[in-house]
């Protein structure tokens, strides 16, 4: 995927590292900052479903991007077009299985939500995937450049290391979310969250 950036194997490994981290620190930020307004500027709502300010789907769509898109950067209404149709599908199938199907959670409902025009029983809208479609223009544009000059910096080996705990850290938490708290009956971060007064946003 990244062969035109001729990384070698260290160097790679911290790109997806910082790819991870930050994208899922992106969509963390965009629904904190956008609840937030949906609330009517009353109230913050904690998001996702972990001790730190990560989510996980936002991560994916990064990568299902940079697989679909990176060859075609040349063509940057080509990558938003198709970074828009892929994580609008990303986005419907996982909140359909999700609740739909599994009926475990509603993480997302955009009926309830204000720019939900366009909105598919209240899986996707179109304000969702266009903010996708640009964060796709971002990635392919910006941030890939920038963490690209950074990993082969004469600071690659820092990087490599300090890239390798963050990412650790994010997933670890995701595992103890997902997978402990369900095998130890341990509680989850949002219960932890809602007992410290902090208000943890599921829809119904």
């Amino acid at each position: 995927m990244f062969k035109d950036l001729k990384l070698d194997k260290k160097q790679l490994i911290s790109l997806i590292c910082l790819v991870i981290v930050i994208s899922g620190i992106f969509g963390w930020l965009y629904e904190f900052i956008f609840y937030f307004f949906n609330s009517g500027m009353k109230t913050f709502y904690m998001r996702g479903g972990n001790f730190l300010p990560w989510i996980n789907i936002y991560a994916y769509g990064a990568f299902l991007i940079l697989f679909l898109t990176y060859k075609r950067k040349k063509h940057p209404i080509q990558v938003f077009l198709i970074s828009v149709i892929s994580t609008g599908v990303l986005e419907y199938i996982s909140g359909y299985i999700l609740y739909g199907k599994l009926h475990w959670i509603k993480c997302w409902d955009y009926n309830q939500e204000i720019l939900s025009f366009g909105n598919i029983n209240g899986y996707v809208c179109l304000r969702s995937v266009l903010i996708f479609g640009f964060s796709a223009l971002f990635l392919i544009y910006i941030l890939i450049p920038i963490l690209t000059k950074l990993v082969k910096s004469k600071y690659s080996d820092m990087v490599y290391i300090v890239s390798i705990i963050l990412c650790s850290i994010f997933l670890l938490d995701e595992i103890y979310n997902l997978v402990f708290t369900e095998l130890f009956s341990l509680p989850k971060a949002s219960i932890i969250y809602k007992k410290l007064g902090l208000k943890y946003l599921y829809f119904k």
